[in-house]
């Protein structure tokens, strides 16, 4: 059990863990960086520590800050969020070789599944479907030439710590490879301080599907369905929904269980998603795990009804598992607001917000650190907030969706709400016959 609760991280998801611990009764502080001294889960903590100047790397990225602002404040808890140190193997064996509980999984769970190559390996023989490709890293030029004469091509080279798409190329054809290779291997350096890369055969125009799950310390699993994450640009995601338009309920339930499956093999505990990447023939192969609550975890918990932060905490107190999941309700889609121009190549766009209004009514919430005259510090993700909603059925969802992002409105900056109302014109998008593709494709339709 713990009663103070740290949380290692800022701006929406900092104020959404603050809002679930008060209701556990749990007191809560805030670490923010002298950038951040106005933001909104500074003024709703219980207590708050300044760690650092403007730079991540000088604040929310050191861990010696933090688990000194945890010792001085007495929290013996750390929530990380997502991004930052939520998925670093030393921060969460640090806070425990300091007697503060991580609330999130073990520094051996976040290492194996954190290794690209290893937890394609642990899946593998758990028997879950994985893409074809190298068994572990590529050391060399030409074992990489070999491996993707062997499987295939198209093939995807990644790094083995990455993420984001850094360390990422795709190999249309032998000629392009050696390129290929060698600038993956830089990127990873640069990005993630280790060069090693792997290569997977290439899944032409798949959807990118993500489990929920949940564990506990007793050894009880469970996955709350699925997010369709499929609209990204860049590999990064911009509107996720649940149910998936193309899961029914059978491939649901496979999918779910593989998840289950590959959690179970390192028996994991907290929340954590699998993530697949899924054919146009409905075939379903694993592409990584993340050890930690997602930006997307609102339409889960739209559709299932369960506060996932509050059943993360609670695992991480000892407890078994509260709400259990059922079959999902309606329809629910989450809309990331970013801080960006999207008619200047989604440039950022930093600076005082001049007039703000949230939409609000039925079936409408807004996860959000933002308000009027907060001026938005030009350092961290763009993510300013989320519209999350929820409709009977898809077609309910999309018009409550447009509905309220033409009440959305943010004055002084540029956001990615009129480039939303846009995509819901798409009628790919309203089709729900939509790839990873497909922002690609729309982007320059527009242009």
């Amino acid at each position: 059990m713990f009663n103070k609760v740290l949380i290692a991280n800022r701006g929406e998801i900092a104020l959404r863990v603050i809002r679930t611990c008060k209701e556990l009764g749990l007191k809560t502080v805030a670490v923010y960086s002298e950038a951040d001294k106005n933001s909104l889960h500074v003024t709703f903590a219980d207590e708050a520590v300044c760690i650092g100047p403007t730079f991540s790397k000088d604040s929310y990225l050191k861990i010696p800050s933090i688990i000194s602002a945890a010792q001085i404040t007495g929290a013996d808890a750390i929530h990380p969020g997502y991004g930052f140190l939520a998925e670093n193997a030393s921060f969460s064996e640090i806070c425990g070789e300091s007697n503060i509980k991580f609330i999130g999984p073990s520094p051996d769970m976040i290492s194996m599944m954190g290794d690209k190559s290893a937890a394609k390996d642990t899946m593998k023989k758990s028997g879950v479907p994985v893409i074809p490709g190298s068994d572990g890293i590529v050391p060399h030029l030409q074992d990489g030439k070999n491996m993707a004469q062997e499987i295939g091509y198209p093939v995807i080279i990644k790094a083995s710590a990455g993420g984001g798409g850094k360390g990422m190329r795709i190999v249309w054809e032998e000629s392009e490879f050696e390129n290929a290779f060698k600038t993956a291997k830089v990127e990873a350096e640069a990005a993630f301080a280790n060069g090693d890369v792997y290569i997977e055969k290439f899944i032409e125009n798949p959807r990118h599907i993500e489990i929920q799950i949940l564990g506990d310390q007793f050894g009880n699993v469970y996955h709350y369905g699925e997010r369709d994450c499929s609209v990204q640009r860049r590999h990064q995601k911009l509107i996720e929904e649940a149910p998936s338009p193309i899961i029914d309920a059978d491939l649901r339930q496979r999918m779910g269980e593989a998840a289950i499956r590959g959690a179970k093999a390192v028996n994991y505990e907290g929340v954590g998603t699998i993530e697949f990447l899924v054919d146009k023939h409905k075939n379903f192969y694993f592409m990584e795990m993340n050890t930690r609550i997602q930006v997307e975890h609102p339409v889960t918990e739209m559709v299932y009804d369960v506060d996932l932060i509050r059943q993360q905490i609670l695992v991480a107190m000892g407890k078994e598992v509260e709400t259990l999941p059922k079959e999902p309700t309606g329809h629910s889609i989450e809309f990331r607001i970013n801080a960006e121009d999207p008619e200047h190549n989604f440039r950022p766009s930093p600076g005082k917000i001049e007039s703000l209004h949230f939409p609000g009514g039925f079936g409408v919430r807004v996860d959000s650190h933002i308000y009027q005259s907060y001026v938005i510090p030009p350092y961290y993700d763009s993510l300013i907030a989320k519209l999350i909603v929820w409709g009977k059925n898809r077609e309910h969802a999309i018009n409550r969706a447009k509905r309220a992002l033409e009440e959305f409105t943010v004055e002084g900056i540029k956001t990615t709400i009129d480039f939303h109302l846009k995509v819901l014109e798409d009628e790919r998008f309203l089709s729900g016959k939509f790839d990873t593709s497909f922002l690609d494709s729309f982007l320059k339709n527009k242009h």
